[in-house]
């Protein structure tokens, strides 16, 4: 039995990684669920799940539910990142954050089953070293570096000559490029293959998704820069590949859905069901693959600017993200201003540094700032 606590699990990952959990109860327990503020969805899956605790981060409610103990705000998310019994910390919160939980998790010397990208964008040097420093393990649930770790036979310090990352390239991908201005959220969260929440969907839209992916693979598997090529990929069924020295590609193929990832982390290297449909190949036909289109996708070319830079640049290039594609949800900007307020934002010299997690912190409640009086600034 592997007692797992899930940091957020209320949103897209989190829900399925309960479904999971509840697919196989006498492997998988939850024993602490974390949402920021979803109370009554949080309060429906600790009556289902019986956790041992239950927290809701940001606001301060109460909720009574027998044999469950529930906590609110910072203390309480931080317990849940380093609940005692818990042999997997599943983090699945977004943005900065996620930091954070991953770093309460390491330090209490948990298994971290990684679905936040931004761990290792902004933090990828704190991340690793706390990790080798506790002797715990980062288990890659995103769909691509899930594959990129099924082709080195689940072992990130394996040898390769190249990483290649598919990108489905996103709700926007055939819209002419003078007409991305005028598209609307609800076009650019109509994501042709996954179903996610709405802030990696644009992020796929844009591909800055896709930059955090090259600077998660720089930081999981030693990889340089010129190591990883990115192929927009739209059937998404090859989810990435792997290139060896004698010229062989080994590529992890599977239908589109996040269950098999967060699974494989719960499992490896067992292999269980996950009640997916297999890949039809006859009905598929062809697979296609393309270079990515620099024009198309601003956003990408700034990321790879930034895992270039190094230092603060990326923790800055998340901040402005953030920023920006928030306001886009909220209607005050038009999509191609999401790449304008994040190269604003990054023009500037990059303060403090990376070394410490309340270093990290102060660059981003920074660059926010910075981003903020930016948006402001276009919007007026």
């Amino acid at each position: 039995m592997k007692n797992i606590s899930v940091i957020g699990s209320t949103g897209s990952i989190g829900r399925q990684a309960l479904e999971v959990i509840g697919r196989y109860p006498d492997r998988f327990r939850a024993v602490a669920l974390c949402a920021n503020e979803s109370a009554e969805l949080l309060a429906a899956q600790a009556g289902a799940f019986r956790p041992e605790l239950a927290v809701l981060r940001s606001a301060d409610k109460n909720i009574s539910l027998p044999g469950v103990r529930f906590a609110c705000g910072e203390k309480g998310f931080e317990e849940a990142c380093a609940y005692p019994a818990a042999d997997i910390v599943l983090v699945a919160v977004s943005g900065f954050a996620g930091l954070k939980a991953a770093l309460c998790a390491l330090a209490a010397g948990k298994d971290v089953a990684l679905a936040n990208k931004e761990s290792l964008v902004v933090g990828g040097g704190l991340v690793l070293s706390l990790a080798e420093k506790k002797g715990a393990r980062i288990l890659p649930v995103d769909s691509e570096h899930s594959a990129v770790w099924q082709c080195l036979h689940f072992d990130r310090k394996a040898p390769f000559s190249r990483i290649l990352l598919t990108a489905s390239g996103g709700a926007l991908r055939d819209v002419p490029i003078e007409k991305l201005p005028c598209v609307t959220a609800k076009q650019a969260l109509c994501h042709p293959n996954w179903k996610m929440g709405a802030k990696i969907t644009i992020d796929c839209a844009t591909m800055l998704n896709k930059g955090f992916e090259v600077m998660e693979a720089m930081h999981l598997y030693g990889a340089k820069l010129s190591q990883i090529k990115v192929l927009v990929h739209r059937e998404s069924v090859v989810h990435s590949m792997v290139e060896f020295a004698d010229g062989a590609v080994l590529a992890q193929m599977g239908v589109p859905s996040m269950e098999l990832p967060i699974q494989l982390a719960f499992t490896w290297p067992e292999r269980l069901s996950c009640d997916l449909p297999p890949v039809d190949f006859a009905k598929l036909g062809a697979l296609h693959f393309e270079e990515v289109d620099k024009k198309r996708y601003p956003c990408f070319s700034l990321a790879l600017s930034c895992a270039e830079k190094g230092g603060t640049y990326p923790c800055i290039l998340n901040a402005a993200g953030e920023v920006a594609v928030q306001a886009f949800l909220r209607g005050q900007i038009k999509y191609t201003q999401i790449a304008e307020i994040i190269e604003s934002t990054l023009s500037q010299p990059p303060e403090g540094s990376a070394e410490s997690y309340a270093a990290l912190a102060e660059t981003d409640s920074l660059a926010r700032a910075r981003a903020q009086t930016i948006l402001k600034g276009a919007i007026a």
